[in-house]
């Protein structure tokens, strides 16, 4: 009877085994992460789910008990237009290439506000998810990642202003419109490589949330968002001001929306070239500091 549960429980085993998958579907193998300035997609994906929920937390808790909530994403960029209209519009008398100068601001704000909150936002992420950092395990560049995406929203309701101001001064959208989510992407690109290297400095230092502000004013100005950079009289001044990435996704996003005069082909290929040095320097500094997040956090 022994003899008889011993070969059937064998028999059990056998089968048990027999439904497990290779042991090489099993075997998890544990690497350093790269310390080559990329962007692994295969594991981005992997943890798509956690970077939109980590993107969905942001969201959530961007209003949270404040009284008119997303109600400020269209507050904001207005009354910066009436600012502006008021001061380099009325009394300034900055040319704003034949169009109003409250459309002509607005379009500027709108690439520029989604700017700057994307960069501000990746800037802190790594030390706001402190807890996170030290207890488990995931690819730490999702937290920049979502929190440059977050912005996106603010940014969408915002636009239905600039809707409604073309209609008000019977503009049309053209052909070119769909050129404009290409502007927003080197805007998220050129904020996503600068907030990474912010990211990192944050986590040993904290005085970036006071230099931050102070970065995006004075970015502000060396952007033409209050005036055309074709105003600029010297060629070489218009060539420096191009090595701003945002200085191509201002202009190219005014364009495909207005049809202002569109970047040149040099201040367009500057721009993106800029934003691709940034990003690449950005990824670059934030893997070599990756491993010794949780220990200096």
């Amino acid at each position: 009877m022994l003899e008889k549960t011993a070969i059937a429980d064998a028999a059990g085993d056998l089968a048990d085994e027999d439904e497990l998958p290779p042991i090489s579907d099993r075997v998890v193998t544990i690497k350093p992460a790269s310390r080559r300035p990329q962007l692994d997609l295969h594991e981005l994906w992997h943890y798509r789910e956690l970077a939109a929920t980590f993107a969905w937390r942001d969201l959530k808790v961007r209003y949270k008990q404040s009284l008119i909530g997303a109600a400020w994403a269209i507050i904001q960029p207005v009354m910066t237009m009436v600012v502006f209209t008021f001061i380099f519009g009325t009394f300034a008398k900055v040319p704003s290439q034949g169009l109003p100068y409250q459309l002509f601001s607005y379009s500027g704000i709108l690439p520029w506000s989604y700017f700057a909150g994307a960069l501000g936002a990746a800037s802190g992420s790594l030390a706001m998810n402190s807890s996170l950092l030290t207890k488990i395990y995931f690819p730490r560049v999702l937290l920049p990642l979502a929190a440059v995406t977050v912005p996106a929203v603010d940014f969408l309701l915002a636009c239905t202003v600039l809707g409604g101001l073309m209609g008000w001064y019977g503009l049309s959208v053209g052909i070119n419109a769909l050129l404009a989510p290409l502007f927003m992407i080197l805007a998220a690109a050129t904020a996503l490589g600068v907030g990474l290297v912010f990211s990192v400095i944050n986590v040993r230092y904290r005085d970036v949330p006071y230099a931050i502000p102070f970065v995006i004013q004075i970015w502000l100005f060396l952007s033409p968002v209050i005036y055309p950079i074709k105003a600029l009289h010297h060629s070489w001044e218009r060539l420096i001001l191009s090595l701003n990435p945002m200085s191509g996704v201002i202009t190219g996003f005014r364009w495909s929306l207005l049809g202002t005069p569109p970047p040149s082909a040099l201040q367009l290929l500057l721009s993106i070239v800029a934003a691709c040095a940034f990003l690449t320097f950005g990824l670059a500094v934030f893997r070599r500091a990756e491993p010794r997040f949780a220990d200096t956090i």
